[in-house]
């Protein structure tokens, strides 16, 4: 049974604790077509999830659009996209992505994605990628959106990043609500432990889990030799940690994937995850995840293959 969790500093936004990631039904790995798409987002309702995440730059608005399709005339849905990497045409009449964390670009970008959702209102909206463009984004994008959330037009305010570090910073120096970490507090790697879960929870920012199999390499029982990691070919050393930690899952009785898929929730920092699927089999497969015992974390850290900052977390 999927559990529902209000961000902290925004109640009245409500999260399921798995959410469906949308990047993949935006042919992220591979085209999949529109009946797919819905047939995915239809089976992620049906099995209980709530909470659907997108972006302007999966697929270049297809994701988008494929969600809002999806998910028109259905209500009790959390809707959260992102701004900052903004859509345009090129000299050619083609779309491409502009780097923008204007206040101007904040405001076309979520115009536009208004638009492809086809909805009025965006319950989150999440700064996205802005490793480079710390200034514009601290100092223009997330007042921006604070503005349209204390006017009532959004409802939550986050950063989406692939890195912790400056996730960290922009909790504690920004008036963010939440933020959403891909690939940085996972059971492969956790260097969240170190900045962002401790800052997050001292001033009640809530944490949403992305990346949680870290591009694939932990999706399945035994990893294969092909596995990405980080979107690309996973090096022998990040395949050799992935099959050490599914020993030990198989040892406790469980399987790899369901112990990638729970163990960000184990941390109180952490609202839920956000799993990318892209077909009904796949959601059908994650959602049947069972939790893995309690003692299986007490042995990866004893063993050296989580951080011993996890020591004592939970």
């Amino acid at each position: 049974m999927i559990t529902t969790v209000r961000v902290p500093r925004r109640p009245g936004v409500v999260l399921s604790g798995v959410g469906f990631g949308a990047a993949p039904i935006g042919d992220l790995y591979e085209p999949i077509g529109d009946d797919r798409a819905r047939a995915t987002v239809d089976a992620a309702w049906d099995g209980g999830i709530r909470y659907y995440d997108t972006a302007p730059h999966y697929g270049l608005g297809l994701s988008e659009r494929r969600v809002g399709a999806a998910l028109a005339g259905r209500s009790g849905r959390t809707l959260s996209t992102k701004v900052g990497r903004l859509l345009a045409l090129d000299d050619a009449g083609a779309l491409r992505q502009v780097r923008d964390y204007s206040r101007d670009g904040v405001s076309r970008s979520l115009e536009a994605s208004l638009r492809r959702l086809g909805v009025d209102r965006i319950d989150i909206v999440y700064v996205h990628d802005p490793d480079d463009h710390w200034e514009q984004a601290s100092a223009e994008a997330v007042p921006a959106l604070c503005a349209l959330r204390d006017q009532g037009v959004i409802g939550a305010v986050g950063v989406g990043m692939n890195q912790s570090a400056m996730l960290a910073r922009f909790v504690a120096e920004t008036d963010v609500d939440l933020v959403m970490c891909a690939g940085r507090f996972t059971l492969l790697e956790q260097p969240a432990l170190a900045d962002l879960l401790p800052t997050a929870a001292g001033r009640q920012v809530g944490v949403i889990a992305a990346g949680v199999f870290n591009s694939g390499v932990l999706a399945r029982a035994e990893p294969p030799r092909d596995a990405r990691y980080d979107y690309v070919q996973a090096p022998a050393e990040v395949l050799a940690k992935a099959r050490a930690l599914a020993d030990v899952c198989r040892e406790h009785g469980t399987t790899l994937p369901a112990a990638a898929a729970r163990f960000p929730r184990t941390h109180p920092a952490v609202l839920g995850v956000v799993l990318g699927m892209s077909s009904p089999e796949e959601v059908r497969q994650n959602l049947a995840l069972p939790c893995p015992p309690d003692e299986l974390w007490a042995d990866l850290v004893a063993r050296g293959l989580l951080s011993p900052r996890y020591a004592g977390v939970v």
